[in-house]
């Protein structure tokens, strides 16, 4: 009964980090950049959410604002990069660096609660008397729906082409009269713009928000990209590939859910997810070299014959 309902916390909890992921998508996978802003962007939403909120603002003109901070915070790393020349991680780790002083700014101190305060899920709650969990994972879906649908949509266009062709050639697509690192930046803002968003749900449904609750969110995203492209398998349309990321973060929350119930310590949890991406990273080079075997044999046989 206890694996049931980890379980059941870990898929809500694995939808509205899976906004997280579909940033973290952005950059890694069609920027081709490895971005580390995003442990300072997922707090800094929390961190503004948690800060309106408790000044009465409504919980959805809240999670606005807390895009708005993430997006300013991938400007900020896009103009470290294409203006200043600075190194791509190194331009990550600097924002990151200096969005934790920032976050303890905006919150006046290490963590915000929530009690007694208005958010998006416990609305819910009162109005429907859903449980905790199902207002999460109801709000997750919606959110991760909308976020699909967009980020669809809007990289069949003219500029969501542009940012997508940038990430696989850039020398071609400044070729064509592109300017690369405005849709670097662009790019940059759009993922920190999600990841900012996921934090906020975030905060929103533990009921607070800290400082720190960023710390390891590009690992967690990594690895939920990653698990995603094991399920998908290959020669997927860009919309299922989408589908396939959220898929993989809610595969990643129940597997650290299990294990924490089986009696893994929380402070493995690294180590844990290390192996994790390490055996989702080897699971298409064994495949390769069975079927290269496979071949081998076969080719080994029929010369025999």
């Amino acid at each position: 009964m206890g694996i049931l309902l980890a379980i059941q916390g870990a898929v809500a909890q694995g939808v509205l980090w899976g906004i997280m992921t579909l940033g973290v998508l952005l950059t890694f996978r069609i920027l081709n950049i490895a971005d580390m802003t995003v442990d300072g962007s997922f707090a800094a939403g929390g961190a503004v959410t948690a800060v309106l909120i408790s000044t009465g603002m409504n919980p959805l003109l809240a999670l606005l604002f807390s895009f708005v901070m993430g997006a300013v915070c991938g400007l900020c790393t896009g103009l470290l990069h294409t203006k200043l020349h600075i190194h791509e991680i190194l331009a990550g780790i600097l924002s990151m660096i200096a969005l934790y002083s920032i976050n303890i700014r905006i919150m006046g101190r290490s963590n915000i609660p929530l009690l007694g305060t208005t958010t998006i899920m416990n609305a819910l709650e009162g109005l429907f008397g859903f449980s905790p969990n199902l207002s999460s994972l109801l709000v997750g879906i919606l959110f991760s729906t909308i976020i699909i649908i967009v980020m669809y949509w809007f990289f069949g266009t003219e500029i969501g082409s542009a940012i997508r062709a940038t990430g696989n050639n850039e020398r071609m697509v400044r070729a064509q009269g592109v300017n690369t690192d405005t849709m670097k930046i662009m790019g940059l803002m759009i993922a920190n713009g999600l990841v900012a968003l996921s934090g906020a749900l975030v905060a929103q449904s533990q009921g607070y928000a800290d400082v720190g609750m960023g710390t390891g969110t590009i690992v967690i995203g990594l690895a939920s990209i990653i698990i995603g492209e094991v399920v998908r398998g290959h020669h997927i349309s860009f919309g299922a590939y989408l589908i396939s990321v959220v898929i993989g973060s809610v595969v990643y929350r129940i597997i650290i859910a299990v294990v924490l119930q089986l009696g893994l310590k929380s402070t493995d949890l690294k180590l844990l997810t290390a192996v994790i991406v390490a055996g989702a990273l080897a699971v298409p080079v064994i495949k390769n070299n069975i079927k290269n075997s496979k071949r081998a044999a076969t080719s080994q046989g029929g010369s025999n014959a």
